[in-house]
């Protein structure tokens, strides 16, 4: 079996590179900022140095880490024929529960970090992963 290319429509990985940052705004800012912060020890004065030294930089690796994300998963889509929302979805989900639930799970495993702070974080990844898998295969 050989390696074989598929045509990836590039404006929809922009769309859901563009749906991962919004969610990402909306995860840890309104809905779990505040855990997050305060089970990574971050507090005001972190904020405030974070902000003072400008985040651009990291917006825009957060950005081009979404639209390869987005690239890739695009690919997976299309090598599994998901052409509806529902079937880019279960995708997105198999995605996370293959690689990222379960690489993620060394954070609590091996580097002492609480499960609350895993599953903020995981779960930001499963709604992330499904709803551009949805976005992705209805507009592949």
């Amino acid at each position: 079996m050989g390696v074989y290319f598929v045509s990836v429509n590039y404006w929809a990985v922009l769309a859901s590179a563009i749906i991962s940052m919004i969610i990402g705004s909306l995860w840890y800012g309104p809905l779990f900022g505040k855990q997050w912060m305060n089970l990574m020890g971050f507090g005001r004065k972190d904020i405030n140095k974070a902000k003072s030294k400008g985040m651009a930089k990291s917006y825009l690796l957060a950005i081009i880490a979404a639209l390869i994300v987005g690239f890739v998963l695009a690919h997976i889509i299309a090598y599994v024929n998901a052409t509806t929302f529902t079937e880019g979805l279960g995708t997105g989900v198999w995605m996370w529960l293959g690689f990222v639930a379960t690489v993620s799970l060394g954070s609590i495993l091996w580097e002492g970090k609480p499960a609350s702070l895993y599953w903020i974080n995981s779960l930001y990844w499963l709604v992330n992963l499904a709803i551009m898998g949805g976005i992705l295969a209805v507009f592949q």
